[in-house]
């Protein structure tokens, strides 16, 4: 029986409190609604086809959300006009969103993170997806990128499921770091495979990288 805590069960939960709710915000403190109009699905024979621009496969989770809607995800860069996938390496999505003197400081890891996609969340910092290595369901790492002290990129979910649950009040977490899942009974797994494929077991990168 597939497990309601990862992949498409957990977001096929989020999903019946979206579609209840749909204009209600993502976020606490800006209102960030999770549709706005009617919900905008990615059509069925684009969605049975769709790839990041490397190549790499959609997720299990992220594809079930795009078979509901693309329009969050549009509003927050995810398209180029055409309406294919448009990641940023990311060193240009840190220019973009945090200031252009703190680009060439990520350079050296931009090769690795070279498909980053914005998603909703933060303040003062940002919440992105990395498309390279999955766990072992399918799933890609959502990091947290904060300048608040010194430039820090570290694994804050373990995959855009996790991320939906959580921000759509399916699960409960408390975050006292951004690394909090690790120490999760449910999510310490996945949040350390990714740890091993994207910072060579470590969790977080801070700077000087």
């Amino acid at each position: 029986m597939p497990d309601p805590m990862h992949g498409v069960p957990l977001v096929e939960r989020v999903l019946e409190v979206v579609r209840c709710h749909p204009t209600a915000s993502v976020l606490d403190h800006y209102p960030v609604p999770w549709v706005t109009g009617a919900p905008r699905p990615m059509p069925a024979d684009e969605l049975a086809d769709a790839v990041f621009p490397s190549g790499r496969p959609v997720s299990p989770g992220l594809r079930t959300w795009l078979g509901y809607d693309t329009g969050l995800l549009a509003r927050h860069g995810w398209f180029a006009a055409d309406g294919t996938f448009a990641p940023r390496p990311l060193d240009r999505f840190v220019a973009d969103e945090m200031g252009a003197a703190w680009a060439p400081e990520f350079a050296g890891l931009a090769e690795r993170f070279d498909e980053c996609f914005l998603l909703p969340g933060g303040s003062d910092s940002r919440r992105l997806l990395a498309v390279g290595p999955v766990d072992g369901t399918g799933e890609y790492p959502v990091l947290a990128l904060d300048f608040d002290d010194l430039p820090y990129l570290g694994l804050m979910y373990p995959g855009f499921d996790v991320y939906l649950g959580d921000t759509a009040g399916v699960l409960e977490f408390d975050f006292p770091e951004y690394t909090a899942l690790v120490g999760h009974p449910v999510y310490s797994r996945r949040m350390r495979e990714h740890g091993a494929r994207w910072f060579g077991g470590e969790l977080e990168v801070q700077f000087p990288f």
